[in-house]
């Protein structure tokens, strides 16, 4: 309970001075407010641990100001208090969400007491979502290959350091679980893990995003706002697509990651912060460095554990134990309960590669479970919805008697162009980066061989 943040909101003066003190010599870290829309601004930019509120306030009362509160998804723990107690007042406070209700005058005891066992609530709902998590990552790295095996030997042993980790593999392949696996097994599981997509946030906005901003520090910035590193505070942050963070914002993170300390976008304060960094791509960074475009001193920082993960290609036998797995999951949330797959069908799947690795394979088994009309998903209707005929060109060939070479050359050229389309999810500047192409001569080509996107 020590150092425990509270921040108490009232709007008599006396009663904060007292309050305050009272938990200060008993070492929280102690906040106060004169009213519940000041209550409101700092808890958008502090994390507190419980809050304790007066329901009768001018403007905003407590019981409007918890309602707020939860209407923004802030599951903060709240201590209502009253000077006018009623039956009716703690129903409603109670109804909206607060874990305690006190009266006026509060005796410190009675304080501490309803503290403490708001901490040990808090505590014990955040190790039962640290634990559902872990059991949530886990199933999401199914399969006894060996490759498999080495992966979650590694996850182990990085989950219990506190070091950077830099997760490499082919888009699909389950980077993110492997950061949700690592959180959920260290030690700061019960606090936040944190998500940016370096790939989807625009160059001008993610420093913002990854340091927060204050008000006025550029158009549209009309009220303080935290960053994913203040909101991973004593947790995880994990930064999707790191390869094509813009070469500014590269240098900034590195500082970050040195000092332990950031500055929020317009502001002059250092912000202290404790955070796991865990990052993740699909490029090849040595490539990248050599090419000038990622600093090779934020690849030594973040590089301290490397873990790859393979590609399906590579564990094919884990494919049985995936395609199960995500058979009852499809079957479930798409209410087909009693969906079973054939020998036949589970054979062929096995033998397709899979470009878009683990994501394709489950996207795949989620179509055969909503468009096979019968209870078993049978051999034709694997090879009817496989995104090549016959089961997948890698057993085959584009050989058709009854064409010309032009044709069956056009044929092949078309398949690999929709293939890497899928691969980069329809991204047409990384689709034409990995086949080698111009973006115009990628966009001719899709004109010509009548591909959609």
């Amino acid at each position: 309970m020590p150092n425990a943040s509270v921040l108490i909101v009232d709007d008599e003066k006396n009663i904060l001075s007292t309050l305050s003190r009272a938990l200060r010599i008993e070492d929280f870290d102690v906040d106060v407010a004169g009213n519940a829309t000041i209550a409101i601004e700092k808890v958008a930019t502090k994390a507190y641990d419980v809050l304790l509120v007066d329901v009768n306030m001018p403007g905003m009362d407590g019981i409007a100001m918890l309602d707020k509160l939860r209407a923004d998804g802030n599951t903060v723990p709240v201590i209502v208090m009253s000077g006018h107690g009623s039956i009716d007042t703690a129903v409603a406070a109670t109804r909206a969400g607060a874990h305690d209700y006190l009266e006026k005058p509060i005796g410190t005891d009675r304080l501490l007491l309803s503290l403490s066992r708001c901490l040990d609530y808090q505590r014990l709902a955040n190790e039962n979502k640290a634990l559902l998590a872990k059991v949530d990552a886990g199933a999401g790295l199914l399969g006894d290959s060996p490759a498999m095996q080495a992966l979650r030997e590694r996850i182990a042993l990085a989950a219990s350091a506190n070091a950077p980790v830099l997760v490499t593999g082919e888009r699909g392949t389950g980077k993110e679980l492997v950061a949700q696996a690592i959180h959920a097994g260290s030690k700061r599981a019960a606090m936040t893990l944190e998500k940016l997509n370096c790939a989807a946030v625009p160059k001008e906005l993610i420093e913002s995003e990854l340091f927060g901003h204050e008000a006025g520090s550029f158009t549209g910035a009309t009220k303080q706002r935290r960053g994913k590193f203040e909101r991973a505070h004593r947790g995880t942050l994990f930064l999707d697509e790191v390869g094509d963070m813009p070469a500014p914002m590269q240098a900034k993170l590195l500082r970050v990651l040195q000092e332990g300390e950031l500055e929020r976008v317009g502001g002059s304060e250092l912000l202290k912060i404790d955070v796991r960094v865990v990052a993740a791509t699909n490029k090849t960074l040595s490539s990248e460095i050599e090419e000038g475009r990622f600093r090779a001193d934020l690849f030594d920082r973040l590089n301290v554990v490397p873990l790859r993960v393979p590609p399906l290609r590579e564990r094919k036998q884990d494919i049985p134990a995936l395609v199960t797995h995500f058979l009852h999951q499809s079957a479930t949330a798409n209410d087909r309960s009693g969906k079973s797959i054939s020998a036949g069908a589970l054979s062929l799947l096995e033998h397709y590669d899979y470009p878009g690795n683990v994501r394709e394979l489950r996207n795949l088994v989620e179509r055969l479970v909503i468009l096979t009309p019968s209870d078993e998903i049978r051999e034709s209707d694997a090879r009817a919805l496989l995104p090549i005929a016959d089961g997948g060109r890698a057993a085959g060939s584009y050989f058709r008697p009854d064409a010309t070479l032009r044709e069956m050359i056009e044929e092949a050229e078309r398949d690999l162009v929709i293939r890497a389309l899928e691969h980069y999810e329809g991204h047409i500047t990384n689709t034409a980066a990995g086949l080698g192409l111009e973006r115009s001569h990628l966009y001719k080509k899709m004109k010509s061989l009548d591909i959609k996107r």
